[in-house]
């Protein structure tokens, strides 16, 4: 018997462990543009943000403007670094397989990234069977995270009302907005994250917060 019957995941830290990845390229490439950051800081400024989406940001740093062919080279060498270096969440399979044979398929990944890489990332790692067809990127919503559009377009495909899904998110800006459609979110917070991530994401309304994915289908 579970509490819910239906399960939204984020992508980015949840079930690919991608943060340390692309920051390492955002980070390199912010230095060519001339502001100067360490990766740590580099992941406290842009984990869980869109890069397109921090552009004023980046031009208050550096004076310069990133345009679309600035981007792309991101994406680019984003994309290169995770065909070769990623890796799934320890647990983050198994978890998945469970909980979409607990909910009779009814699981969504729903992401603020864009959809080329989510499905490139759940490819590499084995998760794509079972979130073929269900796969909900931020880019091609009217708003992307903190806004609730992609977990409310995410519940309507698998035919479930937002109050009845659980939505397991890894960031402030994840967690804002599933709370904002109306479900119930767990916060993945792994010891690494740091002493004060698990109380960031209970102040932003996750209702839970575990450590290990493999304790996620024990929680449903």
């Amino acid at each position: 018997m579970t509490r819910f019957d239906g399960a939204l995941f984020d992508c980015d830290g949840v079930l690919v462990d991608s943060e340390t990845i692309t920051n390492t390229v955002l980070r390199d490439m912010l230095q060519e543009l001339g502001w100067t950051l360490s990766l740590a800081e580099c992941m406290h400024i842009f984990v869980g943000k869109a890069v397109k989406d921090e552009s004023a940001l980046i031009e208050r740093h550096t004076g310069q403007s990133i345009n679309d062919q600035w981007v792309s080279q991101f994406r680019a060498r984003r994309n290169a670094a995770l065909s070769r270096d990623l890796k799934a969440i320890d647990g983050a399979v198994l978890a998945v397989s469970s909980i979409h044979a607990l909910l009779e398929g009814r699981i969504a990944c729903a992401s603020g990234a864009d959809r080329f890489k989510v499905e490139l990332q759940l490819d590499k790692c084995g998760l794509m069977p079972w979130f073929g067809g269900r796969i909900f990127s931020g880019h091609e919503m009217p708003r992307s995270k903190p806004a609730p559009d992609v977990y409310l377009a995410a519940a309507r495909a698998i035919g479930v009302s937002p109050s009845r899904c659980v939505v397991i998110e890894d960031t402030v800006t994840g967690v804002t907005a599933g709370v904002a459609a109306g479900a119930t979110v767990f916060g993945y917070s792994p010891h690494e994250a740091g002493h004060d991530a698990p109380a960031a994401l209970r102040r932003a309304g996750a209702s839970l917060i575990f450590t290990r994915m493999s304790e996620l289908p024990a929680l449903l």
